[in-house]
């Protein structure tokens, strides 16, 4: 199912946020428009985790995911955005807040996981950066301390968005895809050949991931 083609343009990509600079712009409604196609593919109450990802780099997934937790945010859900993009995080420039501490730091029991949320002026949404780049992101990701940190993110939000890694060049996102209630795969239109999508979504169904609809950015 196609969710919706969001038509994005050079003034998404100077002002990423653009749910929440522009609300009232039409690519907001777009993203607003997403938000509400995701509620009515997952009916129940209990789907609450949703991981964004794409077949390829560079196809809009961190904008797609950061825009859309505003949205939701913006609808009075209590969000928590999180970057489980352990290789090329970007979450933290799209906020601009540091990427000192963050998901790696709690996951490696450096910090708990209250004392790496980062709180935004935007509705109530908060934010887990990633932290530093680690050496070993597919154990972490993989680890008991990452089902305990999407455990604690349920007690305490009403949805939880995340950031993966593109679906086909690595194993992480696979890994994560499985313990989230449902993926969104964004696509850019002109850019994701038929072949790669396809790909994508066999990578994802092998990994018993739970593919709610497709994004394309046009």
């Amino acid at each position: 199912m196609v969710l919706n083609r969001n038509k994005s343009n050079v003034f998404v990509k100077k002002r990423p946020l653009i749910a929440y600079s522009h609300p009232e712009s039409i690519i907001s409604e777009q993203y607003r428009m997403i938000q509400a196609n995701i509620k009515f593919s997952v009916a129940d109450k209990i789907s609450r985790t949703f991981l964004i990802t794409s077949p390829s780099k560079g196809e809009g997934k961190t904008r797609t995911a950061a825009n859309l937790a505003v949205s939701m945010a913006h609808q009075k859900d209590k969000v928590l955005l999180i970057d489980a993009n352990l290789r090329s995080p970007d979450l933290h420039s799209v906020f601009k807040i540091q990427n000192s501490v963050g998901l790696t730091d709690i996951l490696m029991g450096r910090i708990n996981f209250y004392d790496g949320i980062n709180h935004t002026e935007i509705g109530r949404l908060d934010v887990l950066t990633s932290g530093p780049i680690p050496t070993n992101p597919v154990e972490l990701l993989s680890s008991r301390m990452m089902q305990d940190v999407l455990s604690a993110s349920l007690k305490s939000y009403d949805v939880v968005i995340i950031d993966s890694h593109s679906v086909l060049e690595l194993t992480d996102t696979k890994i994560l895809a499985n313990q989230c209630d449902g993926v969104v795969l964004v696509i850019q239109s002109g850019k994701t050949i038929h072949d790669k999508a396809f790909e994508a979504k066999k990578a994802l169904e092998f990994a018993k991931a739970k593919l709610i609809g497709v994004i394309i950015n046009e």
